[in-house]
């Protein structure tokens, strides 16, 4: 059985976090700017923030808004007319079948990345996650693991492929806790919530976690191939804007920055 960890929010806390978010577009478009927005992958976080600012600094007139979260919640939300610009999955297949509802601009489907797994824990645990690999598990001291729900983050498949792959699934299903996607199962192990998580390896590449976890690369064979790909939605009033921001994230600064994070490129 799945077990949840709390998460919610009060209400004065959406509400004001409503109004915070118009007050910081009318800045935005004070400034006479074009804004896009972006749904990104949770995987894509970090390695996201450093590829705004450089593009911000190269493209004044623009500016991107990225919102991260589950692929196929997103999936679910751009097919119900969300109001994004672009969208960066971390599965290829949420893209094409967008295209297949004609939801994105025509030829703009692309790949960007190819995604990896990884064991996180503290710095601080005791556990030698790099020594035992997978065995990490099943110690008696890991009584929750963290990882994406499979149902929406495809992160989450991955991480149960792998479980089940690796033949210890049926072992630890009892100590699986799920967060809305991967970046909030990152966060239940920062936080103590969880001893272990399995989250994307991209993550655990940024630069203030440098020295704070230890860290065991899940080998690719235990898990389909993550093919991240993106599209342009049709829907969009910036796409020569979206385009550019496009371009730049397949140019060879973006992909340096996407290897810096963690990512495979496409074709390696």
């Amino acid at each position: 059985m799945r077990r949840a960890l709390p998460a919610g929010i009060g209400l004065h806390l959406f509400v004001w976090g409503f109004l915070l978010a118009f007050v910081a577009e009318d800045l935005m478009a004070a400034d006479n700017r074009v804004l896009i927005r972006v749904a990104a992958a949770a995987d894509l976080q970090f390695a996201l923030e450093e590829l705004v600012r450089s593009f911000e600094q190269k493209n004044r007139a623009i500016s991107v808004q990225v919102t991260f979260g589950s692929s196929g919640n997103f999936f679910s939300q751009i097919s119900n007319g969300a109001p994004f610009d672009l969208f960066l999955s971390a599965d290829i297949n949420y893209p094409e079948r967008l295209e297949q509802r004609g939801l994105i601009l025509p030829k703009s489907k692309f790949l960007y990345a190819v995604g990896r797994l990884a064991l996180w824990i503290p710095a601080a645990s005791p556990l030698d996650v790099e020594k035992l690999g997978e065995k990490v598990l099943l110690d008696s001291q890991v009584e929750r693991i963290a990882l994406a729900n499979s149902r929406h983050a495809p992160y989450g498949r991955a991480a149960e492929e792998a479980l089940k792959s690796l033949g210890i699934y049926e072992t630890v299903k009892h100590k699986l806790v799920y967060g809305e996607n991967v970046a909030q199962a990152f966060q239940f192990v920062q936080s103590g919530m969880a001893e272990v998580g399995i989250v994307a390896f991209s993550l655990t590449r940024a630069p203030h976690l440098e020295g704070k976890g230890k860290i065991w690369e899940i080998p690719v064979r235990h898990f389909s191939r993550m093919e991240q790909g993106g599209a342009i939605l049709k829907s969009s009033l910036y796409l020569a804007e979206a385009r550019r921001f496009c371009d730049f994230l397949l140019a060879p600064e973006g992909r340096e920055i996407l290897k810096k994070f963690g990512f495979v490129l496409p074709g390696e």
